[in-house]
């Protein structure tokens, strides 16, 4: 018996020792791919030396003799940094994941194959301006640079994640930075998910007018009616069950999940200092590495510092000397969906304004993993391409003999949106920026700027000319045959909404409505927020003057109006009523509830238990409000839509009718509802934390989910690339953290800002920024996640063009030096 135990010891020990070499070799392939900063080197493309100067932050500041040099640079960084998230992303522009993950990526690969986006950036380059064509190659030269460097020395072939999936790396090409920007603006479209799901929810409703209450329009004036969608397709079922795209990654975002910012601007005239303000954070989905890279810039005209995306070669949100800018997603109409009618003779034909007419096609081959290849055919009407009936559930709208096409500024063959945005980088004033971005065509945004003196803001991006006939204004798909449904090339630049120097000297845009046009001069009548505005007016005319501080509080205030506005309402009936109760019975739990939230302040803080209390009452409302309605749809509302239970509890228009169960006997009433919504809310509480409502934390259910798209689901490597924090704010507030309204972690915060960062041209040097996880992509560095918790915090890291300052406290120099 002795003997066995000794050897089972001896097995034991082995396996120990087993484990740990392989640790050890693990470790030592991963970390093979760490870059080196301090280094100097001779690469080919270079015309004069470059210096990569890594402050302590590790922002990398690149030096070179001419702008392309510096392009370069910056190619090179972002290679050393974020090599695998840029050869992920390129692969997923151009619909080749599933040569590297298999048939898991295959219906992602489809859909970026219809849509054609890689093909139009190749397209697109012959039309960039001559610095825009220079930028773009010495860019791509600089990655290559990088990748010439990793095959030359073993470099664990760049990444880590290379090690698990066989991914070779093609050269950077200069139309692979112009399919980034396609794939951003991919990823901040929201109109035609909105246009399918109204038609839809159209459809389920026995009452037309009860569509203005779940899918209100933004406050303001109303439009003239619209045909009923129902009307123009007869062939379409009342109700048709949806298929919703599931894991990762999936390139479209869910509803209420597309591109949202804040940026606000004060002139002199409301600066404590004398010099312009100016605040931005744009919101993107989360991801570990982030999607935002910091980076500085000497560029002939100055130097320019901020917020890139990594393939993409420009400072998309920063400032240099003497002009600042940042953006925010402007919900411009820049998508309108189609119903092309098939030719019943002939299916490969669709109906036009001039008679059937033969679809533009072309082949495409799908290589898969572990699989034989696939033959799509894709499609293009006059309209644009052909799309997938799973997509945002189009066959649910589209009746038999038809298919679905989308009309979309990003599938300009002709986008000059790079050499814009360059060109704006180099401006030295406002009106020079807001000129240079006239070629600017997609994705559209709010572009906020600020120079030493004055304050704009302009909504960029191509806006389509639409005809005032137009059946549904764009609002629901329309039949695409008819000729006033057709847009009609782009209106003029003059017509994008303009704002320079306003008497009251503050500027501010969190993507709500700016403005009431008719249609068709509206530019949308989908806006990203009605909420956050009115926290924002108050804060800014709060006070006199702002400061560089004020900014920042602004931008982590976690006061949700929402909250303020919609408790009065709900528990109007409820507050301080009932008798008293013993303790563990609903009734008691329902009364501390209540006096909770009577003494709470709306502040959406983490430490607090009333957020929880409160955002999982409202959830459960809008769930018993619009359950009976809308049945199975009802799953496609997984967000608490403000102005929807405003109008209800206020009865505007008759929408609290909407409190009333159809399809039983008594007349319920909204205090009813409201009570049995808070019940259903404590219970939820109770089996997922507890029943102890004074200890809740927000942040426990309201947790940053950074999870690494490929490897965040992996066993064991989960714990070393996924980032998860505790944060405060919501859905509504202005430090916005957007839910997932998804089961079982509804309140997971999955969307926000990135990036941050607040500039001041009283002293520009003393500006600030910050990124929501770190600089780098390897998950073995300690830049991987360093500026996390203070991102968590609300605290930022300088944002200075002073070089010295730069390379007194650098964490490493790297010198290219042409190669002879």
């Amino acid at each position: 018996m002795a003997r066995v135990i000794r050897w089972l010891l001896r097995i034991a020990a082995a396996l120990v020792v087993l484990v740990v070499l392989a640790v050890l070799l693990v470790y030592y392939f991963a970390s093979q791919s760490l870059p080196d900063y301090n280094r100097t080197l001779e690469v080919a493309g270079l015309s004069a030396p470059v210096e990569i100067v890594r402050d302590q932050a590790d922002v990398p500041h690149i030096f070179g003799e001419n702008d392309a040099d510096v392009f370069f640079g910056l190619g090179y960084a972002h290679a050393q940094d974020r090599l695998w998230q840029m050869t992920f992303m390129r692969r997923a522009v151009q619909g080749r994941l599933s040569e590297v993950f298999g048939a898991r990526t295959l219906r992602t690969d489809r859909l970026l194959r219809r849509l054609d986006l890689y093909r139009l950036a190749v397209r697109s380059v012959e039309v960039q301006t001559p610095e825009a064509l220079a930028a773009l190659n010495a860019y791509s030269a600089g990655i290559n640079a990088r990748l010439a460097e990793i095959n030359a020395r073993a470099l664990g072939r760049g990444a880590p994640e290379m090690f698990l999936f066989n991914a070779p790396v093609a050269p950077w090409q200069p139309a692979d930075s112009l399919a980034m920007i396609k794939l951003l603006g991919l990823q901040l479209s929201g109109h035609l998910d909105n246009e399918v799901l109204r038609a839809r929810t159209s459809m389920m409703l026995d009452d037309a007018a009860r569509l203005a209450d779940i899918l209100p329009d933004a406050p303001g004036n109303g439009i003239a009616a619209l045909p009923e969608y129902a009307d123009l397709f007869p062939g379409v079922p009342r109700y048709a069950a949806a298929s919703r795209p599931g894991g990762p990654p999936w390139p479209f975002p869910r509803r209420g999940l597309a591109g949202a910012s804040n940026a606000w601007a004060a002139a002199p005239s409301r600066s404590a200092s004398g010099g312009t303000l100016l605040a931005n954070d744009p919101h993107l989905g989360f991801s570990a590495p982030g999607i935002w890279y910091l980076a500085r810039l000497e560029l002939a005209r100055g130097g320019v510092i901020g917020g890139t995306i990594p393939g993409i070669p420009a400072i998309l949100t920063g400032r240099s000397a003497r002009l600042g800018w940042g953006v925010t997603s402007s919900y411009l109409d820049d998508q309108d969906s189609y119903v092309e009618k098939l030719n019943p003779d002939n299916p490969e034909e669709y109906l036009t304004p001039q008679g059937f007419k033969p679809f533009e096609t072309r082949p495409s081959i799908i290589e898969i993993k572990g699989a034989a290849p696939i033959t799509l055919t894709l499609r293009w009407s006059e309209n644009g391409p052909v799309l997938p009936g799973s997509l945002y559930d189009l066959e649910t709208v589209t009746p038999p003999g038809h298919v679905a096409a989308l009309a979309w500024t990003v599938l300009d063959p002709a986008d000059t949106t790079y050499s814009a945005a360059l060109a704006m980088m180099g401006a030295q004033d406002v009106h020079e920026a807001i000129a240079a971005a006239e070629g600017y065509i997609a994705p559209s945004q709010n572009l906020m700027l600020v120079d030493q003196s004055t304050i704009a803001m302009k909504t960029i991006g191509a806006m389509p000319r639409r005809d005032p006939r137009h059946q549904t204004q764009g609002r629901l798909p329309s039949q695409g045959w008819r000729i006033e449904n057709r847009w009609m090339g782009r209106l003029p630049y003059t017509a994008n909404p303009e704002f320079v120097s306003p008497r009251g000297g503050i500027l501010g845009n969190t993507n709500n409505k700016i403005l009431q046009r008719p249609f068709p001069n509206h530019v949308s009548f989908l806006w990203g927020d009605t909420q956050r505005i009115n926290r924002w007016q108050k804060l800014m005319q709060s006070r006199q003057v702002h400061t560089r501080d004020s900014f920042i509080e602004a931008q982590l205030d976690p006061v949700s109006f929402t909250a303020r506005s919609l408790l009065p309402l709900v528990g109007a009936d409820l507050w301080f009523t009932g008798q008293a109760a013993p303790d563990g019975t609903p009734e008691r739990q329902r009364q501390i509830a209540l006096s909770l939230l009577a003494d709470w302040n709306g502040e959406m803080n983490e430490h607090l238990p009333e957020p929880l209390i409160y955002a999982a009452w409202m959830r459960a409302l809008q769930k018993r409000l619009i359950a009976d309605e809308l049945g199975p749809l009802a799953t496609e509302f997984p967000h608490v839509q403000p102005l929807f239970l405003e109008r209800v509890f206020r009865d505007v228009d008759g929408a609290s009718v909407w409190c009333d169960v159809r399809h039983s006997a008594p007349v319920e009433t909204c205090t009813e509802m409201a009570r049995l919504a808070l019940d259903d809310a404590l219970v939820w509480i109770g089996e997922t934390y507890g029943t102890a409502l004074e200890t809740l934390r927000w942040g426990d259910a309201h947790q940053a989910v950074h999870d690494h798209p490929v490897l965040g689901e992996v066993p064991v490597l989960r714990y070393f690339v996924n980032i998860r924090q505790s944060t405060s704010g919501g859905d509504n507030t202005l430090l916005r953290g957007r839910t997932s309204g998804e089961d079982p972690d509804p309140f997971r915060n999955v969307h926000g800002a990135g990036f941050r960062g607040v500039y001041d041209f009283a002293d520009p040097d003393s500006s600030v920024f910050i990124v929501a996880t770190g600089q780098s992509g390897h998950f073995l560095s300690r830049h991987y996640d360093d500026q996390a918790q203070l991102w968590r915090r609300g605290e930022y890291i300088p944002m200075s063009l002073d070089a010295d300052l730069a390379r007194a406290a650098a964490v490493g120099i790297t010198h290219l030096l042409p190669a002879p």
